[in-house]
């Protein structure tokens, strides 16, 4: 080969080469230096009910000796459970407390639950489920698949052009007719599993050699307490205390419905300041005058402004009193 081939032979080649290189290179991109891997988004944990706070809140506070665990169908819940200090007890008072209430409640739930033990009486205080909520059906329904939005929009215009007042009227009840069985079918679940706790708490009472068991009510646990003696009466429980009773506002029957059919001594205790309370305890006391031998008494409590250990104080020796004097 001359020395002018041998020559020109680098070149040819580079030649060659060159144009096969920007190719090469789009072909293989350089990784960019900024680039961040996806983020996964967080699921946030679902905020505890009113009643998990309750219990969590009372696992801290109170001893761990009086902390029960029971058993209410699937469910388990906290009650606080203080036997009678002495060798002979005189039975068991089972307290309900009323909405939004914990088993530990300061007002009538807690001191009675405390004092009673001292007096010859073990006490057994209950968790309750969360209140029971109409609002939790005013929920709008799904939003329709798009390809039956066009269709509803064109009914919707139908309907404007000719509007038919008799099946909107239909419509309508049915409506009402679905959202009322569904608040009756959901008010009936929360009565099951009140009742449910109470069972456990009897059945508990028992165990433990209670003699004689009594169901005690505060505020709209009064409610529950009356209509589970009505409901579901036991030979274990002979007694039933109501202390400010009042009706859920929500669920049947009432409670004045409800006393006239309960076949145990009934004491009721009421606050006479309080205005509301006050009227219905004296429905209360007029509609247990028209049954024949009702056991029913009705005990007044004065209030003590200014001063609720005063307050609470009085209530546990009326209590004590109608107990020991039954």
């Amino acid at each position: 080969m001359s020395y002018t081939i041998r020559a020109m032979f680098p070149a040819l080649c580079l030649t060659l080469i060159l144009p096969c290189s920007p190719l090469a290179m789009a072909a293989d991109p350089a990784p960019e230096k900024d680039a961040k891997p996806a983020e996964t988004p967080v699921e946030r944990a679902a905020l505890p009910s009113r009643s998990q706070e309750d219990t969590l809140a009372l696992e801290r506070r109170v001893p761990q000796a009086e902390q029960q665990q029971l058993q209410a169908g699937e469910e388990s819940f906290l009650a606080l459970w203080k036997p009678a200090n002495t060798d002979d007890p005189k039975g068991a008072v089972v307290i309900v407390p009323g909405a939004d209430e914990s088993a530990d409640w300061p007002n009538a739930v807690g001191p009675l639950r405390r004092k009673l033990p001292d007096t010859g009486w073990s006490s057994l205080s209950l968790s309750m489920p969360d209140a029971f909520n109409d609002g939790v059906f005013a929920r709008s329904p799904d939003a329709p698949p798009a390809g039956e939005a066009a269709a509803d929009k064109d009914k919707a215009k139908d309907a404007t052009k000719a509007p038919d007042p008799a099946a909107a009227a239909e419509a309508d009840a049915a409506a009402a007719a679905e959202q009322a069985a569904a608040q009756a079918e959901a008010a009936k679940a929360n009565a099951e599993k009140i009742f449910a706790r109470i069972d456990s708490a009897v059945a508990f009472a028992q165990q433990n050699k209670s003699r004689s068991i009594v169901l005690l009510g505060h505020g709209t646990g009064a409610y529950w307490a009356a209509r589970y003696m009505s409901e579901r009466p036991s030979p274990a429980v002979q007694r039933l205390v109501m202390v400010t009773a009042v009706d859920t506002g929500k669920d049947t029957p009432a409670l004045l419905d409800v006393l006239p059919t309960l076949k145990v001594a009934t004491a009721d205790f009421v606050n006479k300041d309080r205005p509301i309370p006050r009227q219905q305890a004296q429905d209360r006391l007029d509609a247990s005058k028209r049954v024949k031998n009702a056991r029913f008494v009705q005990v007044t409590l004065n209030a003590i402004p200014g001063n609720s250990a005063m307050e609470q104080d009085q209530l546990f020796r009326r209590v004590r009193g109608w107990l020991d004097g039954q």
